[in-house]
């Protein structure tokens, strides 16, 4: 299925983003949120989709909540 909403895109976008801002590789956010390299990878490429557990687990490891990794920087939020 494809991804109509481009929601999968924003959270790719964001996930890289803010791994990049706190200095981490991929490797150290696997770590911290519990997942697998190549998942994290997947999710920053935007190929995979992951459950709302697993975007939580990112957030926390990023500093952040899983809101903010859903909106696209500098768009207003309602």
């Amino acid at each position: 299925m494809e991804d109509e909403t481009g929601i999968v895109d924003v959270l790719a976008a964001a996930v890289r983003r803010a791994r990049k801002e706190l200095g981490l590789s991929q490797e150290d956010l696997a770590f911290e949120a519990g997942l697998d390299r190549t998942y994290v990878s997947q999710v920053e490429r935007g190929t995979r989709n992951c459950t709302i557990i697993v975007l939580a687990r990112l957030a926390k490891a990023l500093k952040t909540t899983p809101d903010r990794l859903l909106v696209l920087p500098n768009k207003p939020r309602f």
